[in-house]
């Protein structure tokens, strides 16, 4: 929470009253927060500052959020700057906190900016945030020059001017230019248009092959029951614990528990499976199949 638990007008009084700390008292109170977690010291320190997150959140009014919402973000940014700040690097805290402000305003902007994740690596969030200044910084050139320049061209000077792949300025470009929609929103004007959602492949498997498939696994079970039947008592609690179980067991715990070799455990189990075998006959494989 912000300072307080003020919100973003109240912060934004705090901030117009709030003293100008110079270098050593700012050295003061980061290392009596850092060392001893001297709660007044950091709230000294952030109060001090509030004035430098409004004026960062202030940057990001265009993306459509309320001033509110960006200064309780940039306060928030401010505190994990505070809290993270190591005022024996010898940089002002100022310095330091700019990135925390701006990387806190910039996440609550993509987390509200829609419903799809729009930037979720480094290349997408800064284009997120500066291909509209730089394509109309080009377009601007461009109309000066008077030298034609078709979207392909202009795609790939933005994606040179900002280190970015090709491919992620024109996602960006459709994320952008795009809003989002219900998939239950009609088609058409009318409420009896087709929605959206129904054009949505199916990517299920039929209904009736679903059918084919438990009416398939019901048979080999019972083919499988027939040919357990064939084995006797060890027979069918060793090649129980050792395919149908959910946690398969080794040649060797079984040898352990029935008080035989490892070995003999084997054969015993080959011994069983070539009896599961010749009662199977040619239904061996499908069962061999549906075990595995």
């Amino acid at each position: 929470m912000p300072p307080n638990g003020l919100g973003g007008r109240s912060l934004s009084r705090a901030a117009a009253q709030a003293e100008l700390l110079d270098a050593e008292t700012e050295l003061r109170l980061a290392r009596a927060w850092r060392d001893g977690r001297d709660e007044k010291s950091l709230h000294r320190l952030i109060t001090a500052y509030l004035r430098l997150a409004i004026s960062q959140a202030a940057k990001f009014r265009r993306y459509g959020i309320s001033m509110n919402d960006l200064i309780q973000e940039a306060s928030l940014g401010l505190m994990i700057a505070a809290d993270k700040f190591d005022p024996d690097r010898g940089v002002r805290f100022s310095t330091y906190a700019v990135w925390w402000i701006r990387a806190s305003i910039q996440d609550h902007i993509l987390r509200s900016w829609s419903i799809v994740r729009t930037g979720s690596t480094g290349s997408q969030k800064s284009l997120f945030f500066n291909m509209r200044r730089v394509q109309a910084r080009l377009e601007r050139e461009v109309a000066a020059s008077g030298q034609p320049l078709d979207r392909h061209q202009l795609r790939r000077q933005i994606a040179g001017e900002l280190g970015v792949p090709l491919r992620d300025v024109e996602m960006m470009e459709g994320r952008l230019s795009g809003s989002d929609y219900s998939l239950n929103a009609s088609q058409s004007g009318d409420h009896d248009g087709r929605e959206w959602i129904e054009t949505l492949e199916d990517t299920n498997p039929p209904q009736w092959r679903e059918v084919e498939r438990i009416k398939d696994n019901d048979a080999l079970r019972e083919w499988l029951q027939d040919a357990m039947a064939v084995l006797n008592e060890r027979e069918r609690f060793i090649v129980f614990e050792r395919i149908l179980s959910d946690r398969p067991r080794t040649l060797l715990s079984l040898g352990e528990e029935l008080r035989l070799s490892k070995e003999r455990v084997r054969q015993l189990e080959a011994t069983a499976f070539a009896k599961m075998r010749r009662k199977l006959g040619t239904r061996a494989e499908d069962v061999h199949a549906f075990l595995t």
